[in-house]
């Protein structure tokens, strides 16, 4: 881990709490869990860093959770940028490409293979298997 970066964060922005935990994610409204000891990512926590600067609170479907996914990682190469750490496109598209794999994945009919709609209500519904089954 990076102790100078996670130093100046500490400094910059007081009012989050950066802790170490089993994986990278940001509790709203202002907690940003740190990975393993023995990962070094600071790109990983300008994203989740990222999130609480984007203002994100919840997300209601998986379109939507992609959506604030990506804006977290705008803000992280704004980020990165501005504290000297490498954005790696690489590492952002495999990470965006997690979220795309459920969407494709849960949107999936099972019964036809269509693509379902997710309504806001977190609910998957199939126009073809609703309308003519």
């Amino acid at each position: 881990m990076d102790k100078v970066l996670l130093d100046r964060l500490r400094e910059d922005f007081p009012e989050v709490k950066f802790r170490r935990g089993e994986k990278f994610l940001f509790r709203p409204p202002d907690f940003v869990m740190l990975g393993p000891e023995e990962v070094d990512d600071a790109l990983l926590i300008l994203h989740e860093l990222g999130h609480y600067l984007c203002g994100h609170r919840d997300f209601g479907t998986l379109a939507g959770r992609l959506k604030m996914e990506r804006e977290a990682w705008e803000k992280a190469r704004e980020l990165a940028e501005r504290y000297g750490v490498l954005y790696d496109e690489v590492v952002v598209e495999r990470e965006l490409d997690t979220y795309r794999d459920d969407l494709h994945q849960k949107s999936r009919c099972p019964k036809c293979g269509l693509t379902r709609y997710q309504a806001q209500d977190g609910v998957f519904h199939c126009p073809f298997c609703e309308e003519y089954t």
